[in-house]
């Protein structure tokens, strides 16, 4: 194969010069990241007592382990030796280590390999690759890397999913000559031998020395094993068929292969066997094929990674710390405009990181879904992505995006950052429910986690007693108390609590999407930011809610009466953050909601109808003892501080449009102008 394409690299980057200064600065500080994430994870692992780090290092290595044992590797327990025979000879050594040695030695091991691994995958990025980036993406890869979930799981088991894909890079993007490299695969083919569909790809991109000396490392090492091992050889190969069935049960979740999702879908036996043939072999043949093309046009990093995908989806098991590969398909380049250019890789990295119950919820409609989400992704890479050719004019230069300046701001130093440029067209649909969603889980886990104790909590809330009195605004007993009077009124505002927090805000957010995308980005980033001060305020300042406090006679209206001499509180403390009353976000999402639609309401009664949902909110949460006056006043401040930041940071909510080659407003391409708060148009271009 041409050197061309062995992807990108030093001698690809398009821009030549000195080093922006700003450009130096962002790399120090990317290092610098990528080592605090190197020190945390070995830190996390290290941390840990014998028998819960390197669990299965140490299953093999420990007196009695796999390694020790006279007989099988493959024994009858469930923490017996999974990998390859070739891969239990080659291990065998590490026995006669020092236990405690041979832990710090393969962690600060492994973490090389990472690193290793993170500065050939930025060598190998498809060129052309602009300077800025090629000097950015190793340490942009390492950190990528620290923080999978297939290396996090590597380190924390001990086990050895980085190494095949390690050798099958180094063979294509290091080392020199096609018997080399051929070796370099062939051995990682012993390890993992699904790596053997990198011969197909060799071999139809014209290496076929390497291809052939793939299959001759791994014939011969192979053969080794059996030599050495026979008995073991036998049951690998035979009796488990490559290994299929060895360690965790092929329908757990763990395993996120075809084979492992036809299980969980509840297939079995022969049928299961025939559907999942006739899958794996569409797959093979089509993956490969996307995967040839990609090479011969010069991306040979989004081919290994595709036909990495192919593997993952194809084996009889595909456990966590073997999903690597699912990782580097982020290279491909999908989308030809700049706003969508970015989906793909945020996907892929998003889905990489974060377990599978954030980037989904936990309902029953999406549980499927949810449970293959790194089969989808590695299928979807192999299968279907259009990722971009290089011939074709937009994989270096994407359609650029419109961006417009704000109307100038009443301070000379606002907006305080002006790279936050002002959109004016809709962002990508995918990527903006993903972001949502995975915001919403952090904001959810976080919320959970700012506890406090439960004396604390009722401290403060004591606190509150006190303040309010002084104000004379302690009208909460008197509203709960006179709601459970009329009956009518309690039910409206139990409803009210329990049915519009959400659905308010998401619908107004959605019609910002459709038809006002300037002010939609406007809106997301003031809710954004009151919601991160709301969650400071949870974190410093737990406290009980009137229904949870003691001795003060209020009735939660909403959940019924709480046992009030326990620690906890039954089945709604396993729900959610009891202690997170101040600020109220109940009100104060509610409040954003009143004010986004009277400021973007073309009508009045749309405005005055608006208003009315924070005015109901604030009588629920008060009436149904939930809140606090004090906690509302609370929601109401972050939301101003969220309206406040996003003015500050990036200026007036109008914008400033270029002008435009005809006098209607509505032909500026793609976009719906935001109005003013009385519903007028924009603000004239200059």
């Amino acid at each position: 194969m041409a050197n061309a394409e062995r992807g990108g690299g030093r001698g690809s980057a398009v821009d030549t010069g000195t080093v922006d200064p700003r450009i130096g600065t962002a790399r120090v500080v990317l290092w610098l990241l990528a080592a605090v994430l190197a020190i945390r994870q070995i830190a996390a692992v290290l941390r840990l007592p014998p028998g819960e780090r390197l669990t299965d290092l140490e299953t093999w290595t420990r007196a009695g382990g796999a390694f020790h044992v006279k007989g099988s590797l493959y024994g009858t327990g469930t923490e017996h030796f999974t990998g390859t025979p070739f891969a239990g000879l080659v291990l065998r050594p590490l026995s006669h280590a020092a236990e405690q040695a041979l832990g710090v030695g393969w962690t600060f091991a492994t973490l090389l390999l990472v690193v290793v691994l993170g500065l050939v995958v930025a060598r190998a990025l498809p060129g052309p690759v602009p300077r800025r980036s090629s000097l950015l993406a190793a340490p942009v890869a390492i950190s990528l890397l620290m923080v999978s979930l297939p290396v996090r799981n590597a380190f924390h088991l001990g086990q050895t999913g980085i190494i095949p894909v390690l050798l099958v890079l180094l063979g294509l993007f290091v080392v020199r000559g096609e018997r080399v490299s051929g070796v370099l695969i062939g051995i990682a083919a012993a390890l993992q031998p699904t790596v053997l569909l990198f011969v197909p790809l060799l071999w139809l991109t014209g290496r076929r020395r390497a291809g052939a000396a793939t299959l001759t490392t791994f014939a011969a090492a192979t053969a080794l094993a059996w030599a050495a091992l026979p008995h073991d050889s036998w049951t690998y190969w035979v009796h488990h068929l490559a290994g299929a069935g060895l360690g965790g049960r092929a329908d757990s979740l763990a395993n996120q292969s075809l084979h492992g999702a036809l299980l969980r879908a509840g297939l079995h036996g022969p049928l299961e066997i025939v559907l999942f043939t006739a899958l794996a072999a569409a797959v093979i043949t089509l993956g490969l094929r996307r995967a040839v093309r990609y090479a011969r046009d010069g991306q040979l990093l989004l081919a290994v990674a595709l036909t990495g995908c192919v593997a993952v989806a194809v084996s009889p098991t595909a456990w966590q710390h073997q999903l690597l590969w699912v990782l580097l398909a982020a290279v491909g380049r999908a989308g030809r405009r700049a706003a969508d250019r970015k989906v793909w890789p945020a996907t892929v990295i998003l889905i990489l990181v974060l377990p599978g119950d954030v980037i989904l919820p936990n309902i029953a409609a999406v549980q499927p879904l949810r449970d293959n989400l790194l089969l989808i992704v590695a299928l979807a890479a192999a299968c279907a992505v259009p990722f971009l050719p290089r011939a074709d004019e937009n994989f270096r230069t994407p359609v650029p995006t419109t961006y417009v300046r704000p109307v100038p701001a009443r301070w000379a130093h606002v907006p305080l950052l002006p790279f936050w440029r002002r959109v004016v067209t809709r962002p990508n649909l995918l990527l903006e429910l993903l972001v949502i969603r995975v915001g919403y889980s952090g904001y959810s886990h976080i919320r959970a986690e700012a506890t406090g104790s439960r004396e604390t909590a009722q401290a403060h809330g004591r606190t509150i007693v006190g303040i309010e009195r002084a104000l004379h605004i302690n009208i909460e007993h008197w509203a709960n108390s006179g709601v459970q009077h009329v009956k009518w009124l309690e039910h409206f505002f139990n409803f009210y609590y329990e049915s519009f927090h959400f659905v308010v805000p998401m619908a107004i957010l959605a019609v910002l999407y459709v038809r006002r995308p300037a002010d939609y980005r406007w809106a997301r980033a003031s809710l954004g930011f009151a919601t991160l001060l709301g969650l400071i305020g949870f974190w410093f300042f737990p406290l009980a809610p009137p229904r949870l406090m003691p001795g003060l006679g209020f009735i939660d209206t909403v959940h019924g009466p709480q046992d009030l001499a326990r620690p906890v509180y039954g089945a709604m403390t396993e729900v959610t953050n009891q202690y997170a009353a101040m600020p109220s976000l109940h009100f104060g999402w509610s409040l954003w909601c009143g004010i986004v639609i009277v400021l973007c309401a073309p009508k009045l009664w749309m405005k005055l109808l608006g208003l009315l949902h924070p005015l109901f909110t604030v009588c629920a949460i008060i009436a149904t003892a939930n809140h606090w006056v004090l906690d509302a006043i609370g929601g109401a401040t972050v939301v101003a501080a969220g309206f406040g930041l996003v003015y500050a940071l990036a200026g007036p909510r109008r914008v400033q449009l270029p002008e435009l080659p005809h006098p209607r407003a509505e032909t500026w391409p793609g976009t719906v102008l935001p109005a003013d708060s009385a519903g007028s148009a924009p603000a004239t271009p200059k």
